[in-house]
């Protein structure tokens, strides 16, 4: 009964900003979540405004591959 391919993934989000800057010595690191998207409706990849914890702000947090 069960598809071939699932029709749901697992997908990361990571923020932008803090890969553009770099890590230095004020950032600890990047912020990442985990969330999932529907493969079949969402064809391109994945961008959200979440917050950053280390850039104290909301950003956008692009998907990154596994």
């Amino acid at each position: 009964m069960s598809k071939g391919k699932d029709v749901r993934v697992i997908v990361i989000l990571e923020c932008t900003s803090c890969v553009q800057k770099g890590i230095n010595k004020k950032s600890l690191g990047i912020s990442r979540y985990i969330t999932q998207k529907n493969r079949q409706n969402t064809l391109s990849r994945l961008e959200l405004r979440k917050f950053c914890p280390y850039c104290h702000k909301h950003t956008i947090h692009g998907e990154i591959k596994k």
